[in-house]
């Protein structure tokens, strides 16, 4: 297992071993996948973005020792019409965030109905469970967020997904969502800490 940071280390260009990762994002719609995506590539955050028709695509490149890495990102439209187009984001990925709205129940128990069609496509991709908008969730109260955590953390333990809370807005778990990807995809030792009390930015990352 080696050990995992962002570091960037001096390499020559044409010494860099180039590996693409496809990620694909699905999940109700208005729950904020193409704000993470945003996010993450650009570093920014727009209330104002327009709903996902269809499909968007990104991608951003790291460095990791000698290593250029290009995440691909897929995030589908969360509306039934867009069901059609799940292959062009399921296939080939090697890892799927499962999205779902920690400020409103419902998106989580639909997480259901997403994962049973995307492991149709593609049953070898990691799963994982992405709970959006933490900093509105903090502001619930306290037995709310007890609630939505346990139910969170019960439908993870059955994907055997890591489970991770974040806000793009605030940018909050942002960026160790793709490190806990790449560390899973790559087998490599994740130093993310993790968090498990309900009102935490939960970070879970194994199943005992």
């Amino acid at each position: 297992m080696a050990d995992y940071n962002n570091d960037e280390l001096p390499s020559s260009q044409q010494d860099r071993k180039k590996v693409s990762i496809k990620v694909g994002l699905v999940g109700d719609s208005q729950i904020g996948k193409t704000s993470l995506m945003v996010k993450y590539v650009e570093g920014s955050f727009n209330e104002d973005y327009v709903q996902t028709l269809g499909v968007n695509f990104m991608q951003k490149t790291i460095i990791l020792k000698t290593s250029e890495i290009t995440f691909t990102l897929w995030d589908l439209g969360g509306q039934q019409e867009y069901l059609h187009m799940m292959p062009l984001v399921c296939n080939d990925a090697v890892a799927i965030l499962f999205m779902f709205d920690l400020t409103r129940q419902s998106t989580l128990t639909s997480v259901k109905s997403w994962y049973k069609q995307a492991r149709l496509l593609n049953k070898t991709a990691i799963p994982f469970l992405i709970g959006t908008k933490f900093d509105l969730f903090s502001e619930l109260k306290e037995e709310q967020q007890e609630e939505i955590t346990g139910q969170a953390k019960k439908f993870a333990k059955a994907m055997k997904a890591p489970l991770i809370f974040c806000s793009a807005s605030h940018s909050i778990n942002v960026h160790k969502i793709f490190k806990v990807v790449l560390s899973r995809a790559f087998d490599l030792k994740c130093n993310v800490e993790p968090l498990v009390n309900a009102g935490e930015p939960i970070i879970i990352l194994d199943w005992d």
